[in-house]
């Protein structure tokens, strides 16, 4: 396992990280959650990402349960949650308002059953609250030793420059990284979001690297009834006869690579330094294995023109 700086931090995370979104404290039984954070620290991954709305804060009790029952030490792991989504009906109990961080920040250390965090993130950007408030709230969160970095998610460049200048007019903690979604499919964080999170030094934990199983080619033949496709709306707008055409052409290329689809998505993720970390899912072990596998991989520059021939997707052109 290969491991990056979350942008200009100290701070290293693995290259390729493990996410509870979708997976674990839902589907995903204890036991094998269990087993595939075993096979990921194993496997030299060190960042576990979560959020307080995963599974309406299951997914931080199970990780929690298994920090616990693997005697893991504190210190060998990167943690992560985010704030933002509603915990109840209550109308304070949602959003980035003080009251809600506060509150969320105490009730996601004791799901986990940690002192702190590594990294807490705004799951997304309030427009009901000022960013100042938002921005004063984690440099506090800092200060009191709950919160070792924060950041942001899904938040677009003008909301990224806002927190900056937030921070800078009350000499705050910086927000120190941008977790968007990001993938050979979708490609939105290029013009701006990636440019912009640079300049401020801003590291980028990236999320759906694999589209929801779409760049693992398991849709190649079509959809098979127990799949994310079959069951659920994540994929719905993703799960085209032309982007399975273009994932049957990348799956063409990572065989000529003697490597899966999946390690040709995440390495081309990786190809950019910008990007500190790919967040994967995993609902077996054997997932893990497979995927940490791409910290190893190069794509070298022809078989990067070969990509672009084939996604035609560039969006600073």
């Amino acid at each position: 396992m290969k491991y990056r700086h979350l942008g200009n931090a100290g701070l290293k995370v693995s290259e390729i990280s493990l996410g509870a979104w979708l997976t674990y404290g839902g589907s995903v039984a204890e036991e094998t959650t269990q087993a595939c954070v075993k096979t990921a620290l194993d496997h030299g991954i060190n960042f576990i990402d979560l959020a307080d709305v995963y599974a309406r804060g299951e997914a931080e009790t199970i990780v929690g349960k298994v920090i616990q029952n693997l005697g893991l030490r504190r210190q060998d792991l990167v943690l992560s949650s985010k704030v933002y989504w509603p915990m109840s009906d209550n109308v304070n109990d949602r959003g980035l308002n003080r009251k809600h961080i506060m509150e969320s920040i105490d009730n996601s250390l004791t799901r986990l059953g940690v002192e702190y965090l590594d990294i807490y993130f705004c799951h997304r950007y309030d427009v009901e609250t000022p960013v100042d408030e938002v921005v004063r709230a984690m440099d506090d969160l800092v200060h009191q030793g709950k919160v070792l970095y924060w950041g942001t998610s899904c938040w677009t460049a003008v909301q990224l420059e806002s927190a900056v200048g937030a921070a800078q007019k009350y000499t705050a903690y910086l927000p120190q990284v941008e977790q968007p979604r990001y993938n050979l499919l979708d490609r939105h964080i290029e013009p701006e979001i990636l440019p912009t999170a640079a300049q401020h030094g801003m590291g980028l934990t990236v999320f759906s690297p694999l589209a929801q199983g779409l760049l693992t080619g398991k849709y190649n033949a079509g959809i098979p009834e127990d799949s994310r496709g079959a069951t659920t709306n994540w994929l719905k707008g993703d799960l085209t006869e032309d982007n399975v055409e273009k994932v049957r052409q990348l799956t063409a290329l990572a065989e000529g690579l003697g490597i899966t689809m999946s390690q040709l998505a995440l390495a081309w993720i990786l190809r950019r330094p910008e990007i500190s970390s790919a967040i994967t899912g995993a609902s077996k072990p054997s997932h893990v294995e497979s995927n940490v596998k791409a910290s190893e991989v190069v794509l070298q520059p022809e078989m990067l023109a070969k990509i672009e021939e084939i996604l035609e997707n560039d969006p600073t052109k």
